[in-house]
């Protein structure tokens, strides 16, 4: 397979009081490269993921590391046939990862990174708390084997869960885990204002590991969701078995396809019976708009409700 875009994954927390002026030199840099995808940026430093050549996002690295402050941007690279996203976008944030908790700030207090190749022995020490920081959707298609599932449906619950479930009397190492790095590190800050002693996590997220890790001795399991259009990565990193809703914007397995509550762009079993119908309506005509475009051999976003995106990116970690 000739694979030809570069997916690339960016984040770095540094203070940047004068984010707002950054925004569109950024986004210059990005439309005269030709980059797809989106880059949110707050006064707590700069995340997302974008796609493009090789050239191009050779580039935006090289913009970004004339300013010392994105020296040693954290970025992490995957590979497929077509740009995953359609539009070119800067945000301007409150956070570049929403935890909603003020005074947690990573570029002061953050815990212990752990590299890939040290984690299995991490998580594999009886003594260690292992938690999943993700959202629930993601964490059933995937993670790491013996961790803690806190079924929040946004990382904005993570603080109320922690509270509830955890004493720093008690859960004296607690190691945490996410996509690219963004949340957990975010999460080490966090846990340590409260008190917790030995907080560590995966440096570089997921993608960092199943890239550095073989999978012989993998404790991974499952695939992992990115907040593009491949939806899920296998452990080599290839563009996994899942799909998307483009209603309710959950991964759907080859399983949830089968489904009679299964209709393309419309409906699938996760909400076919929960969303309103006024999002339902605006579904059927983005399908029937999809399908129009493709009857006209003409390119379309496939379905991709703006707000919706961005409210995931605001909840992924590049």
């Amino acid at each position: 397979m000739t694979q030809t875009i570069v997916v690339a994954a960016l984040y770095k927390f540094v203070a940047l009081p004068d984010y707002e002026a950054l925004r569109e030199p950024l986004l210059e840099t990005l439309k005269s490269h030709d980059i797809k995808g989106t880059l949110l940026l707050a006064e707590e430093g700069i995340n997302g993921t974008v796609s493009g050549t090789r050239a191009s996002i050779d580039a935006l690295l090289a913009w970004l590391k004339e300013d010392n402050r994105f020296a040693g941007i954290d970025h992490k690279e995957s590979y497929c046939e077509a740009h995953p996203f359609y539009r070119t976008k800067v945000k301007l944030k409150r956070e570049i990862v929403t935890l909603g908790v003020q005074g947690v700030d990573p570029n002061q207090r953050v815990g212990t990174y752990v590299e890939p190749q040290e984690w299995n022995a991490i998580i594999s020490d009886p003594e260690v708390l292992v938690i999943d920081t993700r959202n629930d959707y993601e964490v059933e298609i995937g993670s790491f084997e013996g961790a803690v599932d806190p079924r929040t449906k946004s990382f904005r619950e993570f603080p109320d869960y922690v509270k509830q479930h955890y004493d720093p009397s008690r859960h004296k190492k607690v190691a945490m885990f996410c996509t690219g790095g963004i949340r957990c590190e975010k999460a080490s800050s966090y846990m340590l204002s409260e008190g917790f002693e030995e907080v560590f996590h995966l440096k570089g997220g997921i993608l960092n590991y199943l890239e550095k890790v073989p999978e012989n001795e993998s404790l991974w399991r499952g695939e992992c969701f990115v907040f593009d259009n491949r939806v899920t990565v296998r452990h080599d990193l290839s563009e996994g078995e899942f799909d998307q809703c483009h209603a309710c914007r959950r991964p759907i397995s080859v399983e949830d396809r089968q489904s009679e509550h299964y209709s393309p762009g419309i409906s699938c079993p996760h909400c076919w019976d929960t969303l309103p119908e006024k999002t339902r309506a605006s579904a059927r005509e983005r399908q029937r708009q999809i399908e129009l475009a493709r009857a006209r051999n003409q390119p379309h976003p496939i379905g991709h409700d703006p707000r919706q995106t961005a409210k995931l990116l605001e909840e992924s970690d590049a």
